[in-house]
């Protein structure tokens, strides 16, 4: 008996040890993220958090530094809000595949009447200066109508090495004068899967068409020079897919550019559709330059769309899209 209990003890007093020798690798692991973040969010348990969103809610409002939040890989059910008052917030994934923020609302779910579109991003981000990378930002509603996956609302966003997948409305990019850049990004959907009213430029990333149906919605206001400007872009389709447009306006003054992007014959010849055949189409700029495709004869687009000419393809250069009120170059931006 007293051998037995000599046993226990022992064993009592490894697993003791052993668990302390965890707890001091883990305050190690902390420690050295605690030299470059924040804040790290895991979880299994080994950050300062195991939600994004109680991270977001410990950072300082208005900060004069930027707050960097490390998000170990995992799948985050929740649905993330980045207020107003949470500028210079970077949330940075440990791997943009296996670093998921997951949600399924859509707008029949909401119910909150003919808004609901609105109510259903998985995130939702109003703060400024906002920037993320390697990770994956989901809506898995399915193919249930409208069902945003990311909703930026804030000026001086930016995205790297993101993947956004839904269906329809998958990307909401908002704000009058608001600026926001996407950077070897991957974005997926079916119906205006891209739509806004923000100044957002698209660089080197993959558009994923999964329905016949329209890539972007813009609705630029009347007042702003560039809407949706997309360079050295992949334009690709599910092999079912043989019917698709670059785009339709939302609203009367929509802008939305092609420069240097792949694609196609799964794009419509037209290219671009006349939201239900309204007078949008005298006052809307809709313009490619070198579309690269083995099926795509641009003698066959709408009347009223423009090829521009290298010169003018020129002048989309990132200085000249986000020069605004105050220029932003976010490839230079500070501590991001």
């Amino acid at each position: 008996m007293k051998s037995f209990f000599s046993i226990l003890i022992i064993d009592f007093a490894f697993a003791f040890l052993l668990t302390g020798f965890r707890s001091i690798d883990q305050q190690r692991i902390l420690h050295s993220f605690s030299e470059k973040y924040d804040f790290v969010v895991a979880k299994d348990g080994s950050g300062n958090f195991t939600t994004i969103q109680s991270a977001i809610e410990a950072c300082k409002s208005f900060p004069y530094q930027r707050i960097r939040i490390f998000i170990k890989n995992g799948t985050y059910h929740e649905k993330i809000f980045i207020p107003s008052w949470n500028t210079k917030i970077s949330l940075i994934g440990q791997s943009k595949d296996s670093t998921i923020i997951s949600y399924d609302d859509y707008f029949k779910k909401i119910n909150k009447g003919p808004n609901s579109t609105f109510y259903t991003a998985t995130l939702l981000v109003q703060g400024n200066d906002f920037h993320a990378e390697n990770l994956t930002i989901e809506n898995t509603a399915g193919p249930v109508g409208q069902a945003i996956a990311l909703a930026v609302e804030a000026d001086r966003c930016s995205f790297e090495d993101c993947k956004l997948l839904g269906n329809q409305d998958t990307l909401y990019v908002a704000g009058e004068n608001r600026r926001q850049y996407f950077s070897n990004c991957y974005i997926e959907g079916t119906t205006d899967f891209i739509f806004g009213e923000a100044t957002v430029l698209f660089e080197k990333c993959v558009i994923k068409c999964k329905a016949d149906s329209y890539i972007t919605a813009a609705s630029t206001p009347e007042n702003v020079a560039y809407g949706f400007v997309f360079k050295n872009c992949e334009i690709e389709a599910d092999s079912a897919v043989d019917n698709v447009y670059l785009g339709r306006p939302w609203r009367k003054f929509a802008k939305t550019v092609f420069i240097n992007c792949k694609m196609d014959g799964f794009i419509n010849p037209k290219g671009w559709s006349n939201w239900n055949q309204t007078d949008n189409y005298k006052t809307v700029f809709y313009a490619e330059y070198n579309s690269a495709s083995k099926q795509t004869n641009n003698e066959e687009r709408v009347s009223w769309s423009h090829q521009l000419t290298e010169a003018q393809a020129e002048k989309y250069t990132l200085k000249n899209i986000f020069s605004g009120s105050e220029s932003w170059d976010p490839e230079n931006e500070n501590n991001l």
